[in-house]
C-alpha cells in the first residue's frame, strides 16, 4: 500500500513580526527602567543612604554635619540647609519639629503699636490746634467782610473753609476777578503762603442757566471761577502743587434757589485749607449734616 505523501506547510513570511514586536516591547521596558533610574530624587536618596549607613554602622561616632540627618530628629536649621541645597521639605520622609521660638512671626510688640498710635494722635492734635490758630488769623483779617456777610469762616478738625460770596469776587456771568476781590484774596494768600497744607478752591453757582461762548453751562463758569482764584494764589507765592481748582456748578446748593437771597448764597467760592499735608478732604464734607463744619464766631 502506497504511503500518503505528507503535505508541506506553506511558508509564513510574516514570522519576523513576532520577533520584532518582542524586541520593541523589551526596548520600551529598557528605556522606562533607565528613565526611572535617572529620575531618582537626590534628596531622598541621600537621606535614606545616610540614615541606613548610620543605623547599620558599628562606629561609635556617627557622622555629623549638614549631610547627616537622623530620621525624626531634623531641626529647623537642618531643614534650611536642605532648602539651600535644593531639597524640598515635601520630599523628606519624616515630620520636622521646629522649636516654638522659631515659629514666632514678625508681629510688632504692643508697646511699639501704642507708641505709633500715640504719635499719630499727637500729630492730629497738633494739626487741629494749628488749624484753630489759622482760623482765628483768617477771621481777624476778614472781619470787615464778615460783617458785610460777604465772607463766612467755618472749621472742623479736618479742614478750614473760607466761604466767599461771588459778588465780592466776580461780576455777574464772569470768571475774571474784580478789583475789589484783590484785597481779601491777597490777605488770605499772605496767611496761607508759608504753610504746606493742601488748599482746594471750589466754585459754585445758582441754578439759573448760562449759555455763552465762554461758558456753555454753569459747570464751566464754576470751574473757571475756581481756576481764577488758584491762578492768583499761585502768582502771590503759594506753591502750585498745594492748589486744586474744582467746579460744582449749581449741583451743591446750600440754600433754596427759588429766592434771590438763596441764589445769592449759592453763588460762592470756597477756599478749603486741610488740617495737615497728609489729609485728604473726606467724602462726608459733601454730605451736609454728617460732618458739619463748626462756624467760627467773633
Amino acid at each position: 500500500m502506497a504511503r500518503r505523501k505528507r503535505e508541506e506547510e506553506p511558508e509564513n513570511h510574516e514570522r519576523w513580526l513576532v520577533s520584532y514586536a518582542d524586541f520593541i516591547t523589551l526596548l520600551f521596558a529598557f528605556f522606562v527602567v533607565m528613565y526611572s533610574i535617572s529620575a531618582v530624587n537626590e534628596g531622598k536618596y541621600r537621606v535614606l543612604s545616610d540614615s541606613l549607613s548610620s543605623t547599620f554602622s558599628n562606629d561609635s561616632n556617627p557622622p555629623s554635619g549638614p549631610d547627616h540627618i537622623q530620621i525624626g530628629e531634623v531641626t529647623a536649621g537642618d531643614a534650611m540647609d536642605l532648602l539651600n541645597e535644593g531639597v524640598s521639605l515635601a520630599d523628606l520622609p519624616f515630620d520636622m519639629e521646629v522649636p516654638e521660638e522659631e515659629l514666632e512671626t514678625d508681629v510688632e510688640p504692643e508697646d511699639e503699636v501704642d507708641e505709633v498710635a500715640e504719635a499719630e494722635a499727637k500729630a492730629e492734635l497738633q494739626a487741629e490746634e494749628a488749624l484753630s490758630e489759622l482760623s482765628e488769623e483768617v477771621e481777624k483779617a476778614m472781619s470787615p467782610f464778615i460783617d458785610q456777610n460777604l465772607v463766612d469762616v467755618k472749621k472742623n478738625k479736618y479742614w478750614l473753609e473760607i466761604e466767599m460770596k461771588s459778588r465780592l469776587l466776580f461780576t455777574s456771568g464772569k470768571a475774571r476777578l474784580s478789583r475789589q476781590a484783590l484785597q481779601p484774596l491777597q490777605q488770605i494768600a499772605k496767611i496761607l503762603q508759608p504753610m504746606k497744607n493742601p488748599v482746594f478752591i471750589e466754585g459754585y453757582t445758582d441754578d439759573i442757566p448760562i449759555k455763552t461762548l465762554a461758558f456753555p453751562s454753569n459747570w464751566e463758569l464754576s470751574a473757571a471761577r475756581a481756576a481764577s482764584v488758584v491762578n492768583l494764589f499761585g502768582r502771590l507765592g503759594i506753591d502750585s502743587q498745594r492748589l486744586a481748582a474744582i467746579g460744582y456748578g449749581e449741583f451743591r446748593p446750600i440754600a433754596d434757589n427759588k429766592t434771590n437771597d438763596g441764589r445769592d448764597k449759592n453763588r460762592r467760592v470756597s477756599i478749603i485749607v486741610m488740617a495737615d499735608s497728609k489729609n485728604k478732604r473726606p467724602l462726608e464734607v459733601y454730605q451736609k449734616g454728617k460732618v458739619a463744619p463748626t462756624k467760627v464766631t467773633q
